[in-house]
């Protein structure tokens, strides 16, 4: 079972990642090592697996939005300002190249590494240098250069203070939001779900992790879902008879995945999987849009839960459900309603645990529940 804390923590992890490539960035060179170095600033390393192409027109970039054949692999190590120079919960972008790591987060160090072994051994030494044990797999969504990915995820890692390995999975994103480029995105989700739960094997294998917990922002969950069907065929067994599995949790917020598609998946993956959970929002205007674009079937990222037929399903499959329709979005973008309101969240979630109650459980008044942890929480 996962530790309070340590659910707390991931959560807040995986919300943080729904503004997705929000913020204003340089467009070539962020992931060029700097020399400079200042007092009080924090150094988070970055594993990441990809099924991207290298770049052969940005040294900075690490790798494009290109499918490649194989999976490639790169460490990143990233300073972040002190607490003092920076919004808690936000990347600063340099406005110029090198940045100033008293203010700007800017990259230590980023070297690829040329085989599985070397990501194995990496994640290893990781562990062995930090006494942890608990790796975290996050999955982007739709529009996320590589290295919008790889700051975001240390900026959260960092400010959650969560203890883990930080693994990184990403996928050839355009990191546009032209139409074109969404549908760019969703062929590339399909194209890298092998890859991922190949990786999620090769942690499993890894004698130094005990804990994986999965996390996943919107069109990364088709990624994800696809993964654990995979998965399921051939680890389901093996589990069974072990009564053991690394992989823990599967934390899915706002998944752009379609709801039939999303029952067929449950189903045929089983009984005997990770613990999951579904973060939505029923105004979330993006996935309104996902809607309109795959012929009008609902997303299940933004249902009602409280209405038949989801209310039953996600009871009888025993899927926790997080509704955050009743807490307030930046410019109405619902989308990314969990990263500006996690504290919140992670409020609604702590009281429901210190409560007692199973976190499948859901009262007729969520809204009121989410407003009081919040008030609690602050």
């Amino acid at each position: 079972m996962v530790t309070t804390r340590y659910l707390l923590a991931a959560v807040a992890v995986g919300l943080a990642f729904a503004c997705g490539a929000c913020s204003s960035r340089p467009s070539q060179g962020v992931l060029v090592p700097v020399t400079a170095t200042a007092e009080g600033t924090a150094r988070v390393p970055v594993l990441a697996a990809t099924t991207r192409q290298r770049s052969t027109t940005d040294p900075g970039e690490m790798f494009n939005a290109e499918r490649s054949q194989g999976v490639s692999y790169a460490s990143i190590v990233v300073s972040i300002p002190p607490d003092s120079a920076r919004k808690i919960g936000e990347v600063q972008w340099p406005a110029a190249l090198p940045g100033d790591p008293s203010r700007n987060f800017v990259t230590v160090s980023a070297n690829y590494l040329n085989s599985k072994q070397a990501f194995s051994a990496a994640v290893a030494t990781l562990a062995k240098q930090t006494g942890r044990s608990k790796v975290l797999v996050f999955v982007h969504g739709f529009n996320n250069r590589f290295d919008d990915a790889v700051y975001r995820f240390a900026q959260i890692v960092n400010d959650s203070k969560v203890p883990v390995i930080p693994v990184l999975f990403t996928w050839p994103s355009r990191g546009e939001t032209r139409l074109r480029a969404y549908t760019y995105d969703r062929e590339s989700a399909n194209y890298s779900r092998d890859a991922l739960e190949e990786l999620l094997d090769m942690l499993a294998s890894e004698p130094s992790v005990t804990e994986i917990t999965l996390l996943a922002h919107s069109m990364g969950n088709w990624v994800t879902l696809e993964a654990l069907r995979g998965r399921s065929i051939r680890v389901a067994d093996a589990a069974r008879k072990a009564r053991t599995d690394k992989l823990k949790s599967v934390l899915m917020v706002a998944p752009d995945v379609d709801v039939d598609v999303f029952r067929s998946e449950i189903r045929r993956i089983g009984v005997f999987r990770p613990r999951m959970a579904i973060f939505l929002s029923q105004d979330d205007q993006a996935l309104a849009l996902s809607k309109y674009i795959w012929g009008g079937v609902p997303r299940i990222g933004n249902v009602d839960p409280d209405q038949e037929p989801y209310r039953s399903e996600f009871e009888r499959d025993h899927i926790e459900v997080f509704d955050l329709t009743s807490l307030k979005s930046v410019a109405g973008n619902a989308h990314g309603r969990a990263f500006t309101q996690v504290t919140s969240v992670m409020g609604m979630i702590e009281q429901r645990m210190i409560e007692g109650q199973a976190m499948t459980d859901r009262a007729s008044d969520l809204g009121g529940q989410i407003e009081q942890a919040a008030n609690s929480a602050n």
